[in-house]
């Protein structure tokens, strides 16, 4: 049984192993002053991250890519969230349509996507081709598989209309109840969903290309002409990308976390309190 276990122990590590090799390697890159025609570098500094958080021009991109993915994942889950809770409450038929739609962005490649969007918004009362509103739009678009997806397995998973209909019994109205009871129970899903689509549109670039290019500077866009001048600077960049998404994704987890137990701590002695949902 010892034997099997540490078998299984190993495998695992050699499989974690196997899938950070890249993400290890990069790192060692952005650190490396010279690494070409030896095993390992020759030797490591900081100099190239300190170069790179100097950079006004990365810092900007940066705080573009984060204006425009958190606008479009919020409205995204507000408006995804506000929508499956009234079809699973009052139209359930509905709810086939509402998925069918919902995955069509899966159907259209982003090239194409992109062209149709430029071409229907670059003349007429909404000539905002080139724009970053036509980015957070398009960006809406394509994240919406992910957040319907799992904001409707949470709705099912705490048995939306028998939850709302238990509330209302205790004495809360839908919207109290929709916000007291419903919300923090499928909060940690939703919460799952909205980081996956800003780690989804954080990383992306052929949209983002196509549609802004220079007049909007991303993270991706940055790091594609970086790429042309220091192989060690753009390994820098996706280094610190990957950290700034754990970081994010960590913080955003615990607070999602915090809310939750806060909001069912708040329901202790009110007439609509559910303890079974605890």
């Amino acid at each position: 049984m010892k034997e099997k276990k540490a078998l299984h122990r190993f495998a695992i590590a050699l499989m974690f192993l196997y899938l950070f090799m890249p993400l290890i390697a990069t790192f060692l890159y952005s650190i490396a002053t010279d690494w070409h025609d030896t095993v390992l570098p020759k030797g490591l500094t900081l100099s190239w991250y300190v170069k790179l958080f100097q950079d006004v021009r990365f810092v900007a991109a940066l705080g573009r890519t984060l204006f425009a993915c958190s606008v479009a994942v919020g409205l995204n889950i507000a408006v995804i969230v506000v929508s499956l809770f009234i079809v699973s409450l009052y139209l359930p038929k509905l709810e086939r349509f509402l998925q069918a739609f919902v995955m069509l962005p899966y159907a259209i490649p982003g090239v194409i996507g992109a062209v149709g969007l430029i071409k229907v918004y670059s003349s007429g009362p909404l000539a905002i081709s080139g724009t970053v509103w036509l980015l957070i739009g398009a960006y809406f678009v394509v994240i919406l598989p992910y957040t319907y997806q799992g904001t409707r397995n949470s709705m099912r998973t705490v048995d939306l209309p028998q939850l709302v209909s238990a509330a209302e019994l205790l004495g809360a109205s839908k919207p109290k109840a929709f916000f007291k009871v419903v919300l923090p129970n499928i909060l940690p899903g939703v919460m799952v969903a909205a980081l996956l689509s800003f780690s989804v549109l954080f990383g992306e670039f052929v949209l983002t290309n196509l549609l802004v290019g220079g007049y909007y500077e991303t993270v991706q866009i940055y790091l594609m002409r970086r790429m042309r001048e220091s192989g060690h600077l753009s390994s820098a960049v996706v280094i610190s990308y990957y950290l700034f998404v754990f970081c994010l994704s960590w913080i955003a987890l615990k607070l999602g976390q915090n809310f939750k137990n806060g909001n069912f701590d708040n329901l202790r002695g009110k007439k609509y309190e559910l303890p079974h949902y605890r």
